[in-house]
């Protein structure tokens, strides 16, 4: 059972809520070790000064920064530690924005936040007003000894945390020189914009985050699993998608849109054979969604059974 990997309260005016943090991912990487290629032999990495090449023991480290080419500002473990944030093991509010004012890419890592024992009904107070006024709270805390800016959201009753990026540490677009390439010769067509957004709403769903599977990892672990088995693999090299050439727009536009089609029309063939194979059970009304057109030549088709 995972368990709690921060304890601390959120303030909020006067109100102090007592909540616990818990990691909110399981990651699933595949991790592998360093081998020695000849033999297979475990492969360990040392700490070494560089005068002398000499293992150095993790109680004899200390950090500096480089203010120039091998000239350090040397700080102990003391000093570092005096200069920790005092607010150690509070969440300050700061302010509730809406959701859809944060970027995504201030985002880092997000965590679940429960009561504290005794904390409960605070908690639920704070999780059911905000749930009610669809805000977020953006706030301040320190984790492993450095302070994160964080923004809090409330769903179902229960409080989530995601670390954010300071602005600082967000590289504007402006910056990146190249980031959109050169100006197009001409400016995308309004015909052209109308198909892609057709193509758009031709892919579009409710989101299911189940549905989306780490297909890379499970490959992987089938390659290992063969090669556990003696199996031999030969790699297969994998091909780079070619940018689509401003002349093919349209063209690719019109495919990709005539593939869709044809896949929808085929799902639904395959499903009236599966059901016409089946007994038929009584008619029930449809949830899927459907043109006026094409309800208007079911019920055509319908008569003309009849």
């Amino acid at each position: 059972m995972p368990r709690a990997i921060w304890t601390g309260t959120i303030t909020f005016g006067l109100l102090n809520v007592p909540v616990k943090l818990y990691s909110a991912v399981s990651s699933k990487a595949i991790r592998f070790r360093e081998l020695r290629q000849e033999d297979g032999s475990r492969v360990r990495h040392k700490r070494v000064a560089e005068t002398d090449g000499e293992e150095v023991a993790y109680e004899d480290l200390v950090k500096g920064y480089e203010i120039s080419p091998e000239q350090y500002v040397i700080l102990s473990r003391e000093e570092l530690d005096s200069l920790a944030p005092k607010r150690s093991k509070a969440i300050e509010i700061e302010d509730f924005v809406d959701l859809d004012q944060i970027d995504p890419i201030y985002f880092n890592q997000p965590y679940y936040l429960g009561p504290a024992p005794g904390a409960e009904r605070a908690y639920a107070l704070l999780a059911e007003a905000m749930g009610e006024q669809r805000k977020v709270a953006i706030a301040r805390f320190v984790l492993r000894n450095r302070e994160s800016l964080c923004a809090i959201r409330a769903g179902d009753g229960v409080l989530t945390l995601a670390t954010m990026r300071f602005a600082d540490e967000v590289v504007p677009a402006s910056q990146l020189e190249g980031l959109l390439g050169e100006e197009p010769d001409t400016p995308p067509r309004k015909q052209e914009i109308e198909m892609a957004k057709q193509l758009i709403e031709s892919l579009s769903a409710e989101f299911d985050p189940g549905s989306y599977k780490d297909e890379y990892r499970a490959e992987l672990l089938s390659l290992i699993e063969r090669k556990a088995a003696g199996e031999d693999v030969l790699a297969a090299k994998a091909e780079t998608p070619k940018a689509t050439k401003a002349p093919d727009l349209m063209a690719a536009l019109e495919e990709s849109l005539a593939a869709i089609k044809g896949e929808e029309l085929s799902g639904g063939a395959e499903r009236k054979e599966k059901s016409e194979a089946k007994p038929k059970a009584p008619a029930k009304k449809s949830t899927s969604r459907k043109s006026t057109s094409t309800k208007a030549k079911s019920k055509s088709r319908a008569k003309a059974a009849k």
